[in-house]
């Protein structure tokens, strides 16, 4: 049996880095917004260049793996060389493959490096969107909790129904839904959400979701969609956890960052893992903040995402101070 099955979008991912790149700040009435320009007509040398896997089902399934779970993975993969790229390095992970492949191309992603070092990614989604339900081998689904990341179309619909199956078998999902499925709104995402035990999202896609509110508001409105736990992130700002009875929150200590790529989905995975292992909302709250702060400081999403001993050494230095507030 796996401890965790995840399900979701496997790329191949480039990482760009140059110096001949400028930010630029639009600010109107909706905020402020950056924006990463280079120059039009121009041929722009690119100072590194690193080919590494990604997608929120794969890096999930790493992060969790390292952690030291059994996990297997459902995806779609294409036809071709970068396939067999995201092949090896999941099968080196010691990740079992349940995933399907078909004719078209495997996902890929081309991450624009920031002057603040943040970053911009051209996403391909190929066939990832295409993931059938009958492409699944259900039998092999034994698993105590699935981890949902986002998935879109026919993808979407397959989603909905390892919800059921999932509901069916007692097995617990976890759901990390993106922006572009959180402005789809709560009747749209309802199938999952209510048989979701732990759902984790950021600040932005909690607004999308549940509009616009207070951070309590909005952990009091997303639980009251069906999920036992909801944690919202907030970059290098507080995070939050309501479960059924506390409020939680949380500020990650400074860090320096030199990619972002990947730090939800590290944070994610680490949380579920604390959960797993000790069922302490405190504990996986420090376990998130370790690993994902290991990730921001490398370039990457999956470089240097810890072992579970590596990440209890790390939360030992960490200076997180956790409130907890009773649900009136």
């Amino acid at each position: 049996m796996y401890d965790v099955i995840t399900v979701g979008s496997a790329t191949v991912d480039v990482f760009a880095r140059t110096r001949f790149s400028e930010l630029i700040k639009i600010i109107d009435p909706k905020g402020e917004t950056d924006l990463l320009a280079f120059p039009s007509g121009s041929k722009i040398l690119i100072d590194e260049l690193e080919f590494t896997t990604g997608g929120g089902g794969t890096n999930t399934a790493v992060a969790l793996s390292r952690l030291g779970h059994k996990v297997g993975f459902i995806g779609k993969l294409g036809a071709g060389t970068n396939s067999d790229f995201i092949h090896k390095n999941l099968k080196k992970e010691k990740i079992e493959l349940l995933c399907a492949h078909g004719k078209g191309h495997t996902g890929y992603s081309v991450v624009l490096d920031t002057l603040e070092h943040d970053r911009t990614i051209l996403t391909y989604k190929g066939v990832n969107d295409d993931l059938k339900y009958s492409d699944i081998p259900s039998r092999k689904l034994k698993a105590k909790w699935f981890y949902f990341s986002s998935m879109l179309e026919e993808s979407f619909h397959t989603l909905e129904r390892l919800a059921e199956f999932a509901q069916q078998r007692m097995i617990k999902i976890a759901f990390n839904p993106s922006a572009y499925l959180a402005e789809k709104g709560a009747k749209y995402l309802n199938h999952i959400l209510t048989r979701t035990y732990l759902l984790i999202l950021n600040r932005e896609e909690a607004g999308l979701l549940a509009g616009k509110d207070s951070i309590e508001g909005l952990l009091l409105k997303l639980k009251g969609l069906g999920p036992k736990i909801v944690v919202i992130t907030d970059g290098r700002n507080h995070l939050y956890v309501i479960d059924g009875k506390h409020i939680y929150s949380a500020f990650p200590p400074p860090v320096k960052i030199a990619d972002a790529t990947g730090a939800g989905d590290a944070f994610a995975a680490s949380f579920l893992s604390g959960l797993i292992r000790k069922n302490d909302i405190e504990f996986a709250i420090k376990l998130g903040i370790a690993n994902a702060q290991s990730v921001v400081s490398h370039y990457g999403a999956k470089n240097i995402l810890l072992t579970y001993n590596e990440a209890v050494r790390a939360m030992k230095k960490l200076k997180v101070k956790i409130q907890k507030k009773k649900i009136k």
